[in-house]
């Protein structure tokens, strides 16, 4: 998935609200950019990190700006919550992801059940319906130069234990459900559901698995012109 051009470099000034970041660019100009990332960004926060942002060109919207990479541990994160449906689309429709190889059809951000909206639905004749939501990781709290562990979620998430609810359900009625954890970083090999974080959510993933959930997790290769899937990681359900 290519990023949008150009990137404008600069160092985070705080992050607060959510949703805001004041940062100062490269030259000079301090300004406030649309932070699309609902979570606390634990390690990704810090005052002083270099940011990179895109600009926006429509004149009418309010912040112009928007959060895309934040340097921590090293390496480039990806924090753009909006990116990984497209990244992982794109890996589909490349043939990169072989569980979901062989589908006639792809659609995106199809509404199910009651109260969800699967991000990916493929479908095809013979093989029928595939469901597959997608989750962005850039949790790391381990310590190690490389190798880490990325874990999700970093805050409480009903919404992410209703998704998993609403993907089991599915299998019941005979399709394949797939949920994939996007790791937004180059610098972990593992990942683990964050249990200490959000319990509920550990309890439902192992509860779907159970039931047949099927679960991939994959890291990204970050540049700063694209970001695109690269390989698989290790989910450790301990």
């Amino acid at each position: 998935m290519q990023l949008p051009k150009p990137l404008y470099c600069g160092a985070l000034i705080k992050r607060y609200k959510r949703f805001l970041a004041d940062i100062r660019l490269e030259s000079g100009e301090n300004i406030t950019a649309h932070c699309p990332n609902p979570g606390r960004m634990t390690g990704l926060s810090n005052p002083g990190s270099r940011v990179w942002v895109s600009r926006s060109p429509n004149p009418n919207r309010k912040l112009p700006f928007t959060l895309e990479l934040i340097e921590a541990d090293g390496g480039l994160v990806g924090v753009n919550t909006h990116h990984p449906n497209k990244i992982v689309r794109e890996a589909i429709e490349a043939h990169k992801i072989a569980q979901l190889e062989g589908y006639d059809s792809l659609r995106t951000e199809v509404n199910y059940a009651e109260r969800s909206r699967v991000d990916i639905l493929l479908e095809d004749e013979k093989l029928g319906r595939c469901w597959v939501e997608v989750k962005n990781v850039h949790l790391r709290r381990d310590n190690r130069k490389s190798n880490g562990i990325a874990e999700f979620p970093d805050s409480v998430t009903a919404r992410g234990s209703r998704h998993i609810e609403d993907l089991t359900d599915r299998i019941k009625l005979g399709d394949k459900s797939v949920l994939i954890f996007l790791i937004q970083r180059m610098d972990c090999r593992n990942f683990k559901i964050a249990r200490d974080i959000d319990p509920l959510y550990h309890e439902t993933l192992l509860r779907g698995v159970e039931n047949g959930l099927e679960v991939l997790c994959f890291d990204t290769n970050i540049t700063l012109s694209c970001i695109s899937l690269r390989n698989s990681i290790t989910f450790c359900t301990k």
